[in-house]
């Protein structure tokens, strides 16, 4: 008999998402609908605390690494796709969400997906506090206790090396041997190097910070054979 999750937290929340996987499978309409149905059982405060923990794994999982494995499976991923990605890995459940954190060439063991976004997870806690209360659950926000939360979550998670570098497609296939192999041809990988190597936007103080100071993967050689 399936546990009966009646308060979230950074453990039940896992829960509630395992059995709405079992209940929707890749389905993520029918996922939000079973999660809301769930929610509107609880506490308004139960819905915050869902609604919080999602951001809170969603902004854990915004690693470059993880980016460019997005854009193997989505063939290119935006800014706003990478978040509506980050919500189809979350609702994968605890243990793919955290082997690809930390290895996102884990992804390659995952079934293939018509589809790898799930927007509508990002909005689910706070849809269902609103039809609770009448009010916007943004107007109970606070950054603080949002940022604790955050720092708690992050205990749980281990990231791999090098995944918060910006990789060029050139380097991807090093970095991500067995999703470049799974999801593109080698014809494919070669049209991208050539023609479009260099994913990201250069002139973004972010992107080019990161490829200051962030480490490459190992796998990743340079010329002289060391890694950055």
């Amino acid at each position: 008999m399936s546990e009966t999750v009646t308060e979230i937290n950074k453990d039940t929340f896992w829960v509630l998402i395992g059995q709405a996987k079992e209940q929707c499978g890749q389905d993520m309409d029918a996922f939000a609908q079973w999660l809301e149905d769930r929610l509107m059982e609880m506490s308004p405060e139960q819905a915050l605390n869902f609604d919080n923990i999602v951001h809170g794994y969603r902004d854990l999982a915004y690693k470059y690494g993880l980016w460019s494995a997005a854009a193997i499976l989505c063939d290119g991923c935006t800014d706003d796709g990478f978040v509506d990605f980050r919500g189809w890995l979350i609702a994968q459940g605890r243990d793919v969400y955290m082997a690809a954190l930390k290895d996102p060439d884990s992804l390659a063991d995952v079934p293939a997906c018509d589809d790898y976004y799930f927007e509508s997870l990002g909005y689910v806690g706070d849809l269902t506090y609103a039809k609770l209360t009448g009010r916007d659950g943004y107007s109970s926000f606070d950054r603080n206790t949002y940022q604790a939360l955050v720092d708690e979550l992050k205990k749980d998670v281990v990231y791999g090396e090098g995944i918060d570098y910006p990789y060029t497609w050139s380097e991807t296939a090093a970095y991500l041997p067995r999703l470049c192999a799974k999801y593109m041809t080698p014809e494919r990988l070669a049209w991208l190097i050539q023609n479009h190597d260099d994913t990201w936007n250069v002139t973004s103080p972010d992107i080019q910070q990161a490829r200051a100071t962030a480490q490459k993967s190992k796998k990743i050689k340079k010329d002289r054979g060391e890694s950055r």
